[in-house]
């Protein structure tokens, strides 16, 4: 049988990237490390191992676009609509300020204009494979620096064709600058018109058509060929075939198919992803390194600061406050994937000599190295910032929403975040005449709530100034119900210091938070893992066939039980006696009948009205919970009710 010389040098990249990734694990560096680690010792500079880097580079193309497919299915032409300002200001001005940047400092270094500007373009763009990547592990992509993050991002992509365009004309060639730019210009934008007008009328139609076959194999294969296609089409305008692909992602996305194609495609994302970092790793000549690393570590910390600073003002202007802004210029302070293809074809036009590029290739990859330890650390960096006495105008950003008067309120629900926890509380509130007001980060949130009469504020409820804006002082619940774990710690704490008197309610994702949170004050914490697991046994419950009634009472003794033996085990000794009751400061209040109340033989319509309180929750009758109430339903003795009050 013929042999194969890929398929050796294949299985010495997977044989390597197992051990090398187990190594990485057990000494808790990222894999991301881990895989460029795997290219430096297997490519031609290291132990030569594999010599063929262009078969490396095609699959790791091939990882690329598969990223940016499932990215642009993720985010939705919806999504981009609703992120405009972050996308057209935030990455605007992150692409210009970053070049600005890049430029100044090429020509402090001495370098030629043309190549001073090129620098600036290699230096705009940040690595999508590698922030998304991170973003998405860390369940931090719809959090409001994920959100600047991914449209900052998606802008960069843009402005990588006309970079490519320049990149002649910096090196001196003669062409038609300006008309090639239009000639471009429009085919991209006809390109751009194709992708709404399949994303409309032709995707949704081909996709239900092969879904109704329920061929899995029919249906993957229509996934890829949009993917492709779209991708391929793209190239021939003159776009990207990264940019192709996070088009075709969005096409998919208008579908109802959208989540199935995320789950088929997103093992072959991940295989051929990790083939774009080893290929990194290949291209770097260990001996360049060992003969100049102080001017490398120089170098990508001097670019690393610059990126950080542009896209953090970038961010500010956008309107994003200060923290948050931090937090998204720590995150793309990194060189991209994308950046080593203009490089390739700067060095090819002569702009950049041989070792100025092997330079670029060591700063690239120690940037891109750092930004896993960069993007974890990030919050601490902004938090450090946010804490200088800058004036207020800075820490909310240059173009924060209009200011709402707040009417005079008293034991008021302060909601942070406007999620949909947050949405479904202030409903509740509404519909119960509970007094509530809303803190939100999101700037168009605010915006389109305003619009519909929503008291909600826009701020970082970190700050003492927005806290005492809603009244923090006169409010009986504060309800944490955000997406960002650190935020979430960083406004316990601040809460807790303003008021300690106030019951404060977080929502977290997972049991493991619950003992830190309580810790520092928390009254409440409600785990959405502990949530989901109960959520999941009553729909078992349901398949089996069990009573409706059997499984609301089991539900709601479950939910009271597993979270009071949540606060027995997480809450201080001096509280455990406390915790299977409510709280002295909670907004739910129990009420036992005793055998000479006034109010057994009564209905809870008449106990509601003398005690004037507006909703019951529950009531509990020996062994049984009942959770949907019924106000005619008639009080016994040792009932307990319970109630907000």
């Amino acid at each position: 049988m013929e042999h194969i010389p890929l398929i050796d040098e294949f299985l010495v990249i997977f044989a390597l990237s197992i051990a090398v990734l187990l190594l990485c694990y057990r000494a808790r560096i990222p894999a991301v490390v881990g895989f460029l680690l795997t290219g430096i010792i297997c490519g031609p500079y290291g132990f030569g191992f594999v010599q063929n880097v262009e078969d490396v580079q095609s699959m790791a193309n091939v990882g690329i676009i598969l990223l940016l497919f499932t990215i642009g299915m993720e985010v939705s032409i919806k999504k981009i609509i609703e992120m405009k300002r972050l996308f057209l200001v935030g990455g605007g001005a992150q692409v210009g300020l970053t070049m600005l940047g890049g430029y100044l400092v090429a020509r402090m270094l001495g370098c030629l204009p043309g190549e001073a500007v090129f620098l600036g373009c290699v230096l705009a763009l940040s690595s999508t494979a590698v922030v998304l990547k991170m973003l998405v592990q860390k369940g931090e992509s719809d959090t409001p620096h994920g959100r600047g993050t991914l449209a900052t991002l998606i802008f960069q992509d843009f402005c990588a064709v006309p970079m490519m365009l320049i990149t002649p004309v910096l090196a001196g060639a003669e062409m038609n600058f300006n008309l090639d730019l239009l000639y471009s210009a429009l085919k991209g934008i006809a390109i751009i018109v194709g992708v709404f007008a399949a994303a409309s009328w032709l995707v949704p139609v081909l996709l239900y058509r092969v879904a109704r076959t329920r061929n899995r194999e029919l249906f993957l294969l229509t996934i890829f060929s949009i993917c492709l296609s779209v991708a391929w089409f793209s190239q021939l305008a003159g776009l990207s075939l990264s940019l192709g692909a996070f088009l075709a992602g969005l096409i998919i996305s208008q579908s109802d198919f959208s989540h199935e194609a995320i789950s088929d495609i997103t093992p072959f994302q991940e295989l051929f992803t990790s083939f774009f970092f080893i290929s990194v790793g290949m291209l770097l000549d260990v001996r360049f390194v060992a003969e100049h690393p102080i001017i490398i570590i120089a170098l990508a910390l001097v670019v690393i600061a610059v990126k950080s600073t542009m896209a953090t003002l970038a961010g500010m202007i956008a309107g994003l406050p200060l923290r948050t802004a931090a937090w998204m210029g720590i995150t793309l302070a990194q060189i991209s994937e994308f950046s080593f293809v203009l490089a390739k074809v700067g060095s090819d036009n002569g702009i950049t000599k041989p070792f100025e590029y092997q330079l670029f290739l060591a700063v690239a990859i120690l940037s891109i190295a750092l930004t896993p330890w960069l993007i974890n650390y990030a919050h601490v960096w902004a938090g450090l910032l946010d804490a200088l006495p800058l004036p207020r105008r800075y820490k909310v950003g240059f173009a924060p929403p209009k200011e709402m008067p707040v009417s005079a309120l008293k034991d008021h629900v302060i909601i942070i975040g406007f999620g949909l926890a947050g949405r479904a509380l202030a409903k509740s509130c509404k519909d119960s005449g509970i007094p509530y007001v809303i803190v939100e980060m999101n700037a168009v949130t605010v915006r389109q709530e305003h619009l519909k009469g929503e008291p909600i504020h826009y701020g970082d409820a970190s700050h003492d100034s927005v806290l005492e804006h809603v009244k923090i002082h006169d409010a009986k619940v504060v309800a944490v119900v955000i997406n960002d774990p650190v935020g979430s710690v960083r406004i316990v704490k601040k809460v807790k210091q303003i008021n300690h008197s106030v019951y404060l309610i977080v929502r977290t994702r997972y049991v493991q938070e619950v003992k830190y949170l309580y810790s520092l004050g928390a009254d409440d914490v409600i785990p959405d893992e502990y949530g989901s697991a109960v959520e999941v046994f009553t729909r078992v419950l349901q398949t089996y066939g069990v009573e409706r009634e059997k499984i609301q009472k089991i539900f709601a003794t479950s939910l009271l039980e597993g979270y009071n033996l949540l606060r027995m085990q997480y809450v201080p000794d001096t509280l455990q006696e406390q915790a299977p009751k409510t709280n002295e400061n909670s907004p739910i209040k129990s009420f036992r009948i005793a055998e000479n109340s006034p109010y057994q033989g009564k209905s809870i319509h008449d106990w509601k009205k003398t005690e004037k309180t507006n909703l019951v929750v529950a009531l509990k009758r020996g062994q049984e919970t009942l959770t949907t109430i019924d106000s005619s339903i008639i009080l016994e003795k040792d009932d307990v009710i319970y109630v907000i009050h």
